[in-house]
């Protein structure tokens, strides 16, 4: 009977080509729910079948209306600017996730779709200023803190979901029930985003320092606990379990608060490379990030370089912040499952990852010395600041 249930109901995930979007529509799929994959790109990979993609773009209101027929959850995962030079095209970012997210929350309100789930980010709160143990009702940071337009946008998306708890659905006597997640940093084989930068840097010899205090903590979570976060909060928006979870938003981890170089010191050494023994003064490496946005911002037109770091990622990876999953646990039953790097690992050398022997030694001999020669430039303009 419960299987019978599961089977009709449709579900669509917007950036359901993505790393997350595409694990968590697998995830449905295997409990018997119908579900959509709505993106502007097929996935990379074959889809299981049974499993339908809808090619479309939530900055355009009639592709996400259509979308939704019969759909009784909408997982809203689509995002752009998260990290990297993404980070700095402030107009995209604000049409994806300010306008893309009002034309999901409308298009809901109009097919008379009763649940949202966003996944929003921990950068609602956080902007360079240490969180011990913080728990949701820690405020929104003030706009005009946040260091990049990814996590200023977001922020405001997540109010307008939130705001959209409870408002009427046009032609039904019901209404819609919205809740946001916060993840981590996530990590995973195969994921896409932030891991494969990181390996190229490692393998390009480019991995030279770390900074910040070496007792500093962040967290990380493995992607299939945000999946299961994500399919436990649309269960606590339906009425059998009270809509618990309406109006809401839950900070989501692996809840393991670990230095954010030590967690990666396993992949470094692991696909053969040496771990850094430099540490840097956390505010010299944001001076440097702040004069790489700079160039990117003036050549960026010409040259669409990637930044080796943005401001905010010398924020998320070296000033401590993380945050309890108790309301998490209480409220959607969530439970984080222990996972490590080594899957991570696996996968990276499966795909040819790791040191060759004798193999670019000039590279990193030369990086070497490129990096000396930049460190001596940004104390430079770092001195001046300093002594007065």
């Amino acid at each position: 009977m419960v299987h019978e249930k599961l089977a009709k109901e449709i579900v669509l995930v917007t950036g359901g080509s993505g790393y997350f979007g595409l694990r968590l529509g697998c995830a449905l799929h295997k409990k018997g729910i119908s579900v959509i994959l709505f993106d502007v790109r097929k996935p990379a990979q074959d889809v299981p079948e049974g499993m339908t993609f809808i090619a479309g773009d939530v900055r355009c209101f009639s592709d996400m209306e259509k979308a939704l027929n019969g759909v009784s959850c909408v997982f809203h995962s689509a995002s752009y600017g998260m990290s990297g030079r993404e980070q700095l095209n402030r107009s995209l970012i604000e049409e994806i996730n300010i306008k893309g997210t009002e034309n999901v929350i409308q298009a809901c309100q109009k097919r008379g779709v009763p649940r949202l789930v966003y996944t929003s980010t921990y950068n609602v709160v956080f902007g360079g200023q240490i969180i011990k143990n913080g728990d949701e009702s820690l405020p929104y940071l003030p706009l005009h803190l946040h260091p990049d337009h990814y996590s200023r946008t977001k922020s405001l998306a997540e109010m307008k979901v939130l705001n959209a708890d409870g408002s009427v659905l046009e032609n039904t006597k019901g209404v819609l029930n919205t809740c946001a997640l916060r993840p981590a940093g996530i990590y995973g084989p195969g994921e896409q985003r932030h891991l494969p930068r990181i390996v190229s840097y490692i393998e390009s010899g480019l991995f030279k320092f770390v900074y910040g205090d070496p007792d500093s903590l962040v967290e990380f979570v493995h992607v299939d606990n945000l999946v299961s976060a994500h399919i436990l909060a649309s269960e606590a928006l339906k009425p059998d379990r009270r809509h618990v979870a309406a109006g809401q938003s839950y900070f989501i981890s692996d809840g393991r608060p670990v230095n954010n170089f030590e967690f990666f010191r396993p992949l470094v050494e692991n696909l053969g490379y040496k771990f850094p023994t430099v540490r840097l003064p956390l505010p010299l490496v944001y001076v440097f990030a702040f004069l790489t946005e700079q160039i990117h911002f003036l050549v960026g037109r010409f040259y669409n370089f990637q930044p080796f770091l943005t401001r905010t990622e010398v924020y998320k990876t070296g000033v401590t912040h993380y945050f309890s999953m108790e309301k998490a646990k209480k409220e959607l039953g969530y439970e984080a499952q222990q996972f490590s790097l080594n899957e991570v690992i696996e996968w990276f050398k499966s795909q040819g990852h790791g040191r060759k022997p004798g193999g670019n030694d000039f590279q990193y001999f030369a990086w070497d010395i490129i990096f000396i020669l930049l460190l001596v430039v940004v104390l430079l303009s770092w001195f001046p600041a300093v002594v007065t």
